[in-house]
């Protein structure tokens, strides 16, 4: 088994991106500029936040959170998402979810200029993505394919299996895995809450991907030998045992599983630290419009 080293990758990446950041601040005399939108106080997104704009100081970005409380309507958000759409020294522009119940995220969402769209949410990047033109990638799946890529995982003919259907992660790692390139030529098989024999069809996976938000729901006896997993699951549980007063837990049974695995990624140090990557990587192509000019 080979540990797929979140922490490993993406500091080595980070160095990549703060090269070009700092050659893109010599060219045209500022950085590269993130603007994240936080409503309320839920702990597990403050915590991500913060996660964010620490590295974009880390690769030489700029970043703005600008925070909200529960109760801003609809129609502000709307607003400040305008406001910066229109601002030439931002380049990128996520939102971070969840929102309170009165604010709709498909609204929010569409309503980001999808050429700041870095989290690659909008309808037009998923759009694009599907007929495989420029775009910007959702970032936990880009994550996911930089981090195969780093450590030349052949994907080519595997048949993977996704469970979790969102349009986050499930739905775009189904697209990229079918892809015609490396990583990629998978026969992909998209698995969800109303799938029919669900770990039958887990088991026949060279290559899982596990997006479903339950601790440890991917176990040893669904799990062939030799697979490759994926484990994009974030389930944040109280704990006395840590200085922070939570535990997180993936959506594999890990300890049961690793033995089993080929490569495997942790939680947290996988997946997790990739998707900040994707997000740094779509940030920094955002601002040299390498996609939308």
């Amino acid at each position: 088994m080979q540990l797929l080293d979140g922490k490993l990758v993406s500091e080595k990446i980070k160095q990549d991106i703060a090269q070009e950041a700092a050659a893109f601040l010599t060219a045209t005399g500022r950085k590269p500029h993130l603007v994240a939108i936080l409503v309320g106080h839920d702990g597990g997104s403050e915590t991500y936040v913060a996660s964010k704009m620490r590295n974009c100081q880390q690769v030489g970005f700029d970043s703005t959170n600008v925070r909200y409380e529960d109760d801003v309507t609809q129609a502000e958000l709307i607003e400040k998402i305008k406001e910066l759409n229109s601002d030439d020294t931002v380049d990128g522009i996520i939102v971070q979810l969840p929102l309170p119940l009165h604010i709709d995220p498909e609204v929010i969402t569409e309503a980001i200029d999808y050429r700041k769209d870095v989290d690659g949410f909008h309808p037009v990047n998923l759009g694009r993505m599907q007929r495989n033109l420029a775009c910007f990638i959702p970032a936990t799946p880009y994550g996911i394919m930089l981090m195969l890529d780093h450590y030349g995982v052949q994907t080519a003919g595997m048949h993977a299996v996704i469970v979790g259907r969102s349009n986050i992660v499930g739905s775009p790692m189904s697209i990229l895995l079918a892809r015609n390139a490396q990583p990629g030529n998978c026969t992909v098989t998209l698995t969800h809450s109303r799938t029919k024999n669900l770990k039958e069809e887990v088991l026949r996976a060279d290559l899982i991907v596990a997006a479903i938000g339950k601790k440890n729901f991917i176990t040893a006896d669904m799990v062939k030998e030799g697979a490759v997993v994926i484990d994009v699951g974030i389930n944040r549980e109280a704990s006395t045992l840590t200085k922070s007063g939570y535990k997180l837990f993936g959506d594999v049974d890990f300890d049961n599983v690793a033995p089993k695995a080929s490569y495997i990624t942790p939680v947290p140090g996988g997946v997790g630290l990739m998707t900040i990557i994707g997000l740094l990587k779509n940030t920094l192509a955002a601002a040299k419009k390498e996609v939308y000019n």
